[in-house]
């Protein structure tokens, strides 16, 4: 079981190798047609061929983005700045374009479409990538495949056995070889096509700049909610009962019974108005939430529901107070849609964790059919969620059940992993000994086989101790092995600064 487990392990490896191989030849034909539209569009002013080239290098490097995902398991975002807003009429209908007036939005639309793919730092790594691909992480992923045809050839052929005994020799390794230059193309692809540190600061300053609106917007829906509820609640019974002990006192003298009676309906609504002002401060920030945190909140509240409400929580500590203020109006308002609209008799609530993410679903036995397009209390769910970076998602077929499930990134501390040693041993190693075959035992036997000193100057050189016809790959094999330990060492190098960067951050 275990061999077969191996051998199919190897074979989908090279299958892969040799795909991504495929893919990436047919990606160089797509950089030369964008070489091509390049040289027309700004040599011969046929501008109109290059948003068409850029978006057929976008679709083919999505298509890296995605096989890098499948296959190697690296996740790549999509690198591009937010594409410009369409061109607004003014109020006579002219579109203006700098300084150049249009009747129709065409052109004034194709003008930033165009300006927006030129200046994307992302549309040139995108061209680099494709024409650096097959000769680099492709060739990597799929050199085992190579080797044995280029030894099945030969073999065919008769004209040596050098590549056959290579083929035999890349069969033998592929278990170990072929997964790893699969991997080896994922961190090529990451290198190349991950969004920079300008784009990923442009996106952040977009959704900034968005939440911000909206975020300012529930704000002040809030506080109109507050002044309503105090306005038409507690305010104006405090007021009546003004009046009351107002008409209480004239009746103490004529009247004192009438006056008691009076004062008792005061003291009523008295204690009516307490409860409205605690259920305004419940609104606000409720107590339990402030005082026990987000678990013990979400019990009082399953409580309080008229649906039968169970509750699972499981957090190491508590978030921020502002992430689970949140989380807990979230839940309240999801548990009020269940029974309002959805009709629901039971709710599941579960509160995790997961990798510093504060994670929560809720789920109904109601009839489903949510839809936040059509209802805003999803929408204002979601303006909440989008304030910390979460998000939400439904799914509410018709005929239920619903689940929700919110999820609000670095909401609960983490302590930093540490380290892996392999890692740092590869490091060391490579940054260390890639020296030794590549310049020792590479490009020196190298220089002394093309000088013609091969005899002479054998010293401590392996290539030049073996027979003629193995000198030269054993060359090639030194200078491969020192660049793989070099690469080997700068990404692991690289990956490890970005995930120290990146705790600094979050």
């Amino acid at each position: 079981m275990a061999l077969n487990r191996i051998a199919g392990t190897t074979i989908a490896a090279l299958a892969k190798g040799a795909v991504l191989f495929g893919v990436a030849m047919l990606g160089q034909a797509v950089a030369i047609v964008m070489l091509a539209a390049i040289m027309l569009s700004f040599g011969l002013g046929m501008v109109f061929l290059f948003p068409s080239a850029v978006r057929l290098v976008r679709g083919m490097t999505g298509l890296n983005r995605r096989l890098a995902r499948e296959w190697s398991g690296v996740e790549i975002e999509a690198p591009y700045q937010p594409a410009p807003p369409p061109p607004v009429p003014y109020a006579d209908g002219w579109y203006r374009e700098g300084r150049n007036l249009y009747k129709t939005p065409r052109i004034p639309a194709f003008n930033r479409r165009f300006n927006w793919m030129l200046k994307d730092p992302a549309t040139w790594r995108d061209f680099a990538y494709l024409l650096a691909d097959p000769w680099s992480g492709a060739m990597a992923a799929a050199a085992p495949v190579l080797i044995v045809a280029l030894g099945v050839v030969q073999f065919a052929t008769g004209t040596g056995l050098l590549w056959p005994v290579l083929a035999l020799l890349a069969l033998a390794t592929a278990p170990w070889v072929a997964p790893w230059g699969v991997r080896i193309h994922g961190r090529f692809a990451h290198a190349l096509l991950t969004p920079t540190e300008k784009a990923r600061l442009t996106r952040r300053v977009d959704q900034l700049a968005r939440t911000r609106g909206e975020v300012v917007d529930s704000q002040a829906a809030e506080l109109r909610r507050i002044e309503r509820d105090l306005h038409d609640g507690a305010q104006a019974r405090l007021v009546a009962i003004g009046m009351t002990i107002g008409a209480a006192e004239q009746l103490v003298g004529s009247d004192p019974n009438a006056a008691k009676a009076l004062l008792a309906k005061a003291r009523e609504a008295s204690a009516t108005a307490l409860h409205e002002l605690r259920q305004v401060v419940r609104g606000i920030h409720p107590p339990v939430l402030a005082e026990r945190g987000l678990g013990d909140a979400v019990r009082a509240l399953a409580l309080d529901s008229p649906m039968r409400t169970h509750v699972t929580v499981d957090l190491p500590t508590r978030p921020q107070a502002p992430v689970e203020s949140a989380a807990y109006f979230a839940i309240s308002e999801l548990l009020t849609n269940a029974v309002r609209h959805g009709e629901a008799t039971e709710a599941w609530i579960d509160i995790s964790h997961r990798e510093g993410n504060l994670r929560v679903s809720v789920t109904d036995n109601g009839h489903g059919g949510a839809d936040p397009a059509r209802g805003t209390g999803l929408n204002g769910i979601e303006r909440r969620m989008a304030a910390f970076d979460g998000v939400l998602a439904l799914n509410s077929p018709a005929g239920g059940p619903t689940t929700a499930v919110l999820e609000l990134p670095r909401a609960l501390g983490t302590a930093r992993a540490p380290h892996p040693a392999w890692k740092s041993v590869t490091i060391a190693v490579g940054w260390t000994l890639a020296a030794v075959p590549t310049f020792p035992q590479g490009f020196v036997p190298m220089v002394i086989k093309l000088t013609g000193n091969g005899e002479t100057g054998k010293s401590w050189f392996l290539a030049l101790h073996l027979p003629e016809s193995f000198q030269w790959p054993v060359i090639a094999g030194m200078i491969a092995l020192g660049g793989a330990m070099y690469t080997a060492a700068a990404l692991l190098t690289a990956q490890a600064k970005r995930a120290e960067e990146g705790e600094g951050c979050g």
